[in-house]
This record gives C-alpha cells, sequence and structure tokens, in this order.
C-alpha cells in the first residue's frame, strides 16, 4: 500500500511527463554563474536541480536565493538525450516544478525518461 507522499510524487511526475511533452520543452532556472541547483534534502552529498513544466512556474522561484535567475526554456530533445543521461552520470536528482517554498519531490533522471516514454506511448497509441 502506498502512502499519499507516493501518490502525490507519481501525480507530479506524470503530468510534468505529460507538459514537457505538449510543448516539447522544459524550463530550469539560468544565471550568471550557470543552472540553479541546491543540495536535497532527502540524499546527503547530493545535488537537485529543479526543473518546470512551463516558464510561470520556473519564475516563482527566481527570488531570495535565485534572484538572479530567470527561466530559461531546455528544447525536450536535448533534455532527453543530454540532460538526464549526464545527470544519471554525476548522481543528481531532478526537482519537479516546486512550489516557491522549494518543497516538492527529489527524483532519479531515469524516472522521468520512462515517465515521458509512457506518456509518449499513451499519445501514439491509436484509442480503440
Amino acid at each position: 500500500m502506498s502512502d499519499i507522499g507516493d501518490i502525490d510524487e507519481q501525480e507530479t511526475l506524470s503530468r510534468f511527463a505529460v507538459e514537457a511533452l505538449a510543448h516539447a520543452e522544459v524550463w530550469a532556472l539560468k544565471g550568471e554563474d550557470g543552472w540553479a541547483l541546491c543540495a536535497s534534502i532527502e540524499f546527503e552529498d547530493t545535488e537537485v536541480l529543479p526543473f518546470f513544466s512551463n516558464k510561470e512556474s520556473a519564475a516563482l522561484l527566481c527570488s531570495g536565493d535565485w534572484e538572479g535567475y530567470l527561466p530559461d526554456p531546455i528544447p525536450l530533445e536535448s533534455f532527453l538525450e543530454d540532460w538526464l543521461p549526464g545527470m544519471h552520470e554525476d548522481n543528481a536528482l531532478l526537482g519537479l516544478n516546486w512550489n516557491p517554498d522549494m518543497e516538492g519531490a527529489e527524483l532519479e533522471p531515469a524516472e522521468l525518461a520512462k515517465a515521458i516514454e509512457s506518456a509518449l506511448e499513451t499519445t501514439l497509441r491509436p484509442n480503440v
């Protein structure tokens, strides 16, 4: 039996995948020094890069420590082929559609890749 946190995490993952496919891009925060990242609250010595399914959600985090950052789009193809494998190699996690308090799930890159693949299969599957 799964708890409510698992359900919310799966819902966030599925929603993010569908929206990323629909727009063929994801959003991250980019500043003068590079991409926004922070330490994981779940795993020691692990970095998390926040990603968003739309510009508006990304812009909500451009304050405080990330005041100098701006939402920057990443083409979905590049995200799938370059970013996710690179993050896997670096043992980095994804933060998906975090709220302005920087709260949200921390997920493995492979989890998002599988969710996007599943959403794509659902989109391509003819209605029976």
